[in-house]
């Protein structure tokens, strides 16, 4: 058992309903996935982060969760399930659930319960007050400038609930113990199905101070729960979290190797999009050097595009809107007045060296990448879909009806296909890419071997090399499986930059391993690295793996 398999996995996210479909109604479920787990194999995935699968109104997208015991019936029944985990495991890929329990629909029994009888249990399940604060809590989903509460009036229960998101998804109550054990049945079950773990939605928000919600002692300790139930059930399963806060707040998150294994770096995703705006490198090495130091059980999880907005919070308003004006400069573009709504590709306007760069640096990164579906073909997104539906799309297979998602008529597809453009499914497709020795999706493969080769990207402690050049990001990762070197140009000018050795006497020996060229091979004596626009080039010690 490989207790530590997070460390260097490559993690890829997808919704069910929009990856395949088998039975042609228009929504993709698991057999279709089921189907398609040898191309995610070959591409070299090794773990799938699946969004909600749940019985669900689905108002949300499956956040809000109706019954954490059913699956959606348009994704299968639970032999499907048990299916898909067996044929996962048997082409080596681990499966990661999404767990809302920050919060379920209103159509949850609980909460129906919750609001039938002020005398039931299930009143304690949620937080109710009896007359609306006089400071209401502002509404996480209110645009900037948008007054948005979050106390909603129930005419049944004739009290107010707190709801983080949208009225229709009453926020828990965490605090009471009863909660938690309902929690930690869920988790239960889905473990012994096989699962490898949880994805921890919203997890700064069980915290929070909700009216009468009250903790008896450190909040976090129900995370300490959570990991000890979770690791007490299957000692190779994890917890990663969406913990969208400063650095400074991780180590609360992560504790001391008792609480989330792994939380997403949504700081340096924000910096990197500030650097690519500003073609300079300056604004992500600051950003990672402001990362805790990350012990042995601990990881963080990098990333270019998740399945919401770019939400963009961690950015000054000044940096924001820098941003926004390179890279989302139309109103419709922008959502919530913090993120935008397009995918990576057209972000970086389908420039294949921007995509390769930025590529480069998720698998070079310190962390374990993930990669959102699509993003290894260069999909793009659909403004003319409301809000974060722009960028979930169907899968995009082949230039065929529906780009292959479905052979359903259009009118009953789950979400929009893209067709015609630049990005359509006429253009960017699987079956096209896979012929193409030259494709996007064939270069994003041979770079995920090459950080499958070298470990210690995943590991190791990483130092921000000074450059001299504000263009370049220079930065070395070790750890006891070696010592990997990554450069990258931000810029549309060749740069040479001086490589100092001297900094750390481990540094020698050094060779190319991967770049977007083939270099003149790096001279130590020298010490001079060249990068062409937009260039990378990743350098390892030699005889490490010997």
């Amino acid at each position: 058992m490989n207790k530590y398999w997070y460390k260097n996995a490559i993690i890829y996210s997808l919704d069910v309903e929009t990856f395949k479909d088998s039975n042609d109604d228009g929504t993709g479920d698991f057999e279709g996935l089921k189907g398609a787990l040898t191309y995610l194999s070959s591409l070299g995935v090794t773990c799938l982060w699946l969004l909600p699968v749940f019985d669900t109104p689905n108002r949300d997208n499956g956040y809000d969760v109706r019954d954490y015991y059913k699956i959606d019936a348009r994704l299968g029944d639970m032999g499907h399930f048990a299916q898909l985990i067996d044929a996962a495991e048997e082409v080596g890929i681990r499966i990661l659930m999404d767990l809302a329990v920050n919060h379920t629909s209103v159509e949850h029994e609980w909460f129906q319960k919750s609001r039938a009888d002020k005398n039931s249990k299930y009143r304690n399940y949620y937080i109710w007050v009896e007359e609306k604060p006089d400071d209401p809590e502002p509404n996480m989903m209110a645009g900037e400038g948008e007054k948005g509460t979050s106390w909603k009036y129930d005419k049944k229960a004739r009290a107010w609930y707190f709801h983080s998101f949208y009225p229709h998804q009453p926020d828990l109550n965490l605090s009471n113990p009863d909660v938690q054990k309902e929690i930690f049945r869920i988790m239960h079950f889905w473990l012994k199905l096989g699962i490898s773990g949880f994805r921890i939605d919203a997890a700064p928000h069980m915290f929070k101070e909700k009216g009468k919600m009250d903790f008896d002692g450190d909040p976090h300790e129900i995370f300490r729960h959570f990991r000890e139930f979770v690791e007490t059930q299957k000692p190779d399963a994890i917890l990663l979290a969406e913990v969208d806060l400063d650095p400074n707040q991780y180590d609360k998150y992560l504790g001391n190797e008792d609480q989330m294994h792994m939380l997403f770096n949504f700081y340096v995703n924000n910096f990197l999009y500030l650097a690519f705006a500003r073609e300079e490198a300056t604004p992500l090495a600051k950003a990672m050097q402001r990362m805790p130091e990350i012990s042995e059980k601990e990881q963080l999880a990098v990333f270019l595009r998740n399945h919401d907005e770019l939400n963009l919070d961690k950015l000054s308003k000044n940096e924001r809107e820098e941003v926004f004006e390179a890279f989302a400069p139309k109103e419709n573009m922008r959502i919530f007045g913090r993120g935008i709504r397009r995918r990576l590709a057209s972000i970086l306007g389908n420039d294949r060296k921007k995509m390769e760069l930025a590529h480069s640096l998720l698998f070079t990164l310190p962390g374990t990448p993930v990669l959102r579906y699509g993003e290894e073909l260069g999909m793009g997104e659909d403004l003319s879909m409301e809000g974060r539906s722009s960028v979930r799309t169907v899968m995009q297979w082949a230039n065929t009806k529906n780009g292959g998602f479905s052979n359903a008529p259009e009118d009953k597809l789950i979400r929009n296909v893209i067709s015609g453009g630049e990005f359509g499914f006429e253009k960017v497709n699987v079956s096209d890419q896979h012929r193409d020795p030259n494709s996007f999706l064939n270069w994003i493969s041979k770079a995920i071997d090459y950080r499958k080769e070298f470990p210690e990207y995943g590991w190791g402690k990483s130092t921000i090399i000074d450059t001299g050049n504000p263009k370049v990001l220079g930065h070395y990762i070790k750890s006891e499986k070696g010592i990997g070197i990554a450069f990258h140009n931000f810029s549309n000018k060749k740069q040479v930059i001086d490589f100092d050795l001297s900094i750390d006497d481990e540094l020698k020996d050094l060779s190319d391993t991967f770049g977007n060229i083939r270099y003149e091979p790096f001279d130590p004596k020298d010490g001079k690295v060249t990068l062409t626009p937009y260039g990378y080039r990743w350098m390892h010690k030699r005889n490490l793996y010997l």
